[in-house]
């Protein structure tokens, strides 16, 4: 209020010498009234700069949010005797939290799973929107590899997952361009997420040893290798017209080997992909070609890898073909607000030291239902994890059966 009445004066004052002035000619006038509207301005400009610096900050637009997931599985296995007996098995699947948000600009994205059997981070990742289109990541971000998110529409995955091929995270740096028509990835990622460790509890799969002619399928390697300095890039054009959407795109990855044994590199890796993901009007189809060659010093056709708290075996070199098709389905019923049904076909053939094919065939249905989201799968199967076999069975394995539903809460 005080500040207001000093304008006041000020402006009453200036009317006072130009009255003045103008009846007594003598005066430059002229000079005085300018004076006094520079100094009428300055005080003006004065106040507001108080008035400016008085106010609080505005809030910075941050935040973080705390989400996750609680899920429930039932399976009847019908290569487990046990299981079978027993009409099959309900049990927790995991546990999860997720923090989202950002702050200071900075943009903020981990995972945390809790299972049974081992506690993983799933992903833990700061980002920074450099423009609308491109955006950079650092930690245990995703491998940008394939069709993504995912090669696949069922709770197993394609047999891609086993090799590390779909899924994957590891630590490192990455950046996204994502435009009209064309995206692009690429990454740096200096080794697996359990920075280049055998431990075998993690959430992606990862090369963890060579595996030794005496060792089993199943065991911990004795000697000791792993990924590291990987180079990868994904490039994706799209075209869309008339509820006509396809993605045409090509993955690529190249990386070295240590052995923790010796000290020592211990050769190089690599991987391509070329794949294809397509909408029109309900319909999803995804097709992907992918080749992978591990490169030991020491030439070795078989190697361990290591998730879900234990070990497996998998070819050095090999192909595989995945292709999946999906429906969806707007159908609302009490709580149900969308229905997709799928089948996804997946195969792992040509691979090195002359292990049979392996290959998997998932038919389901997912079910939303606000906050709850259920799988319902039937698993056909030959020669893969989680389906009674192993990728690194020297012996065609009979085909195996499992109905597996996953019940998930998310919140």
């Amino acid at each position: 209020m005080t500040n207001r009445f000093f304008v006041l004066f000020k402006f009453l004052s200036l009317v006072s010498i130009t009255s003045t002035a103008v009846a007594e000619p003598g005066l430059e006038w002229q000079e005085l009234e300018q004076q006094e509207l520079e100094d009428l301005k300055a005080w003006v400009k004065q106040l507001e700069q108080q008035a400016t610096n008085s106010k609080p900050a505005p809030e910075a637009k941050e935040s973080i949010r705390l989400g996750g997931a609680l899920r429930f599985q039932y399976s009847h296995r019908e290569y487990d005797r046990s299981n079978e007996q027993q009409g099959g098995v309900m049990e927790l699947d995991t546990l999860r939290l997720n923090l989202d948000g950002e702050i200071g600009g900075m943009i903020l994205s981990a995972e945390y799973r809790h299972y049974d059997y081992m506690d993983v981070i799933h992903h833990a990742w700061v980002g920074y929107q450099f423009s609308p289109t491109v955006i950079g990541r650092a930690g245990i971000i995703k491998v940008p590899f394939g069709n993504q998110p995912y090669n696949s529409n069922n709770f197993f995955f394609s047999s891609n997952y086993y090799l590390g091929l779909e899924d994957d995270y590891d630590l490192g740096l990455g950046a996204s361009y994502q435009g009209d028509a064309w995206q692009a990835d690429l990454a740096l990622l200096k080794n697996d997420e359990r920075g280049g460790s055998d431990s075998y509890s993690r959430y992606s799969y990862d090369l963890v040893g060579v595996r030794g002619a005496s060792e089993g399928i199943n065991d911990r390697p004795a000697q000791v290798v792993t990924e590291t300095n990987t180079l990868v890039g994904r490039v994706v054009r799209h075209w869309s017209t008339d509820g006509f959407d396809l993605d045409v795109g090509a993955s690529a990855l190249y990386g070295s080997l240590y052995d923790h044994n010796s000290g020592d590199d211990d050769g190089d890796y690599q991987a391509w992909a070329a794949h294809l993901d397509a909408d029109w009007q309900r319909w999803n189809l995804k097709l992907q070609v992918s080749q992978y060659d591990y490169s030991f010093a020491e030439y070795s056709p078989l190697m361990a890898v290591g998730a879900y708290a234990f070990y497996d075996t998998i070819a050095a070199e090999a192909t595989t073909l995945t292709a999946g098709i999906a429906r969806t389905i707007d159908w609302h019923a009490g709580p149900i607000d969308g229905i997709t049904i799928y089948s996804d076909f997946s195969e792992v053939r040509n691979k090195s030291g002359g292990l049979p094919n392996t290959w998997m065939n998932v038919t389901g249905v997912a079910i939303s239902a606000g906050p709850v989201y259920t799988y319902i799968d039937w698993v056909t199967a030959r020669n893969h994890p989680f389906i009674g076999g192993s990728m690194g069975d020297s012996n065609s394995g009979s085909v195996n059966h499992r109905l597996n539903i996953n019940v998930g809460y998310y919140f």
